[in-house]
């Protein structure tokens, strides 16, 4: 059992710690430092050797330097100044993991550091419920350990969804897990899903000029988003060469010894040197023992949560992609906080903010928060738009990143911020201007702040000005 003087000195004593979070991810390192801080005894259990969860080893970290460098490569071959210096520059796909693994590196120790100066107690193995305070971690040395506390904090994330007809142990067949284990160089590659992870790959392979065939069993690509972002997108990944083939879904995948032929309902076949499937996730909740807790699970894995983040158990909170949306590593931070504050207050706690930002980290990005035009026209909410091309703009035309633009959605009558959507390099740094003015109270919350501010020249952020100029001058 764990160490007895981990216990606290209050009424929770009987156990051996205020607090047992599952899970290292986003959402469990929010909750253990802020309960941490608030002088909670706290044991964090990790089942993979490392913390980090599956943000850092196989989901936003590693796609994003991935993308990172990607996007510097395609900048360096379309560069005027060295188009005629020498051939183009390619690399392959295990070229670029190099910088994706030591960043994950520096995240692990940067973590693992966390952990340690505030003094959380960590474990690394398979947790399981023994009931609703007690539970049994298998560790990797194959012993095991049954700790217990007063409050336990679900932050397992989600895994990418395996349907039974598709072969994920053919090591031409990957998840957006495994596919960071790819080891030769393909010359084509079949992406089925084109949600935001497929999205993103498929620009991540187009950039290393593998052919992509991007399988969408929707009608439009990323259909959340505002309509002119999600058509930038589709034309950019078109026009980059990319073959989008929408509502269409797998009915077999057929494996050979070095290809792959994906056969539709639609009676279409595509072969390719491998496949990313990547249409789905579900929560890491089956290797829990829910039901030992009082708890269960629906169809993809996920748990019920009140706004609180509690469960249906009153001591038992969930947080992160183990709940579904937003889905968001930022939000799972967030509430991971919010869950530990409603430890510590009795269920007293704040919430996420309305507007949560998305950034999706394509080539060339996009980023949105707010409301879309489609949103806005069906609640019947007279707005205006102002656009800035992003090829206007000194800045992007001296870093020639002249693909993109930015969106102002406002009210006609209150010149309130309603809503912002960009679309090109650095989307999901430039939108956060944005979203900080959306926030602002007592009517600070005015499309007139961009125009009436002075903005650094030449900036990317200049790009608010215009589109601030842009939909005032709409106005009659």
């Amino acid at each position: 059992m764990a160490n007895k003087q981990q216990k606290s000195d209050t009424q929770n004593a009987s156990y051996d710690f205020d607090a047992i979070i599952i899970g290292t991810g986003p959402g469990g390192e929010g909750a253990a430092m802020k309960l941490s801080k608030l002088d909670q005894s706290v044991a964090v259990i990790e089942r993979y050797k490392k913390v980090g969860g599956g943000c850092t080893h196989w989901g936003t970290i590693p796609s994003k330097a991935l993308r990172q460098s990607v996007s510097q490569l395609i900048q360096y071959n379309s560069n005027p100044l060295f188009a005629n210096i020498e051939k183009p520059k390619h690399l392959t796909f295990p070229d670029i993991l190099g910088h994706a693994s030591s960043v994950i590196d520096k995240q692990v120790r940067l973590r693992s550091g966390f952990y340690n100066r505030n003094r959380v107690t960590n474990f690394h193995g398979q947790a399981e419920f023994v009931d609703a305070h007690h539970v049994k971690i298998t560790l990797d040395d194959g012993s095991i350990e049954v700790i217990s506390a007063n409050s336990i904090i679900i932050a397992t994330g989600s895994r990418p969804y395996h349907p039974d007809n598709v072969d994920f142990s053919h090591p031409r067949v990957y998840d957006s897990d495994s596919i960071l284990s790819l080891k030769h160089d393909p010359r084509q590659i079949i992406i089925y899903g084109a949600g935001v992870i497929g999205s993103e790959y498929a620009s991540i392979f187009r950039g290393l000029d593998v052919k992509v065939d991007l399988i969408n069993t929707r009608d439009r690509l990323l259909s959340f988003l505002d309509d002119e972002m999600s058509d930038s997108l589709s034309y950019h990944l078109w026009n980059n060469g990319v073959v989008i083939r929408h509502g269409e879904q797998i009915e077999r995948v057929e494996t050979t010894d070095n290809a792959v032929i994906v056969h539709l309902d639609s009676g279409k076949k595509v072969k390719a040197d491998c496949l990313l499937f990547a249409n789905g996730r579900t929560g890491n909740t089956a290797e829990l023992n829910l039901a030992a807790a009082g708890l269960s699970a629906d169809g993809r894995g996920q748990i019920k949560v009140n706004g609180a983040y509690q469960t249906e158990v009153e001591n038992i909170y969930a947080v992160g992609d183990v709940i579904g949306y937003p889905s968001l590593a930022s939000a799972a931070y967030d509430q991971g906080r919010i869950a530990a504050s409603a430890i510590i207050n009795n269920g007293s706690v704040g919430k996420l903010i309305a507007d949560i930002p998305t950034g999706i980290y394509t080539i060339p990005e996009i980023s949105s928060v707010g409301k879309t035009e489609l949103e806005l026209t069906e609640a019947k909410i007279p707005y205006e738009v102002g656009r800035a091309q992003f090829k206007h703009l000194a800045r992007a035309q001296i870093a020639n990143s002249l693909v993109g633009s930015l969106k102002i959605l406002f009210h006609r009558e209150t010149k309130e911020i309603l809503g912002i959507h960009c679309f090109g390099e650095n989307a999901a740094e430039i939108i956060h201007i944005g979203q900080a003015i959306m926030q602002q109270k007592n009517g600070g919350n005015t499309i007139d702040y961009f125009v009436e501010t002075t903005f650094n020249y030449p900036t990317m952020a200049e790009a608010f000005r215009v589109a601030a100029l842009n939909g005032l001058n709409r106005l009659f």
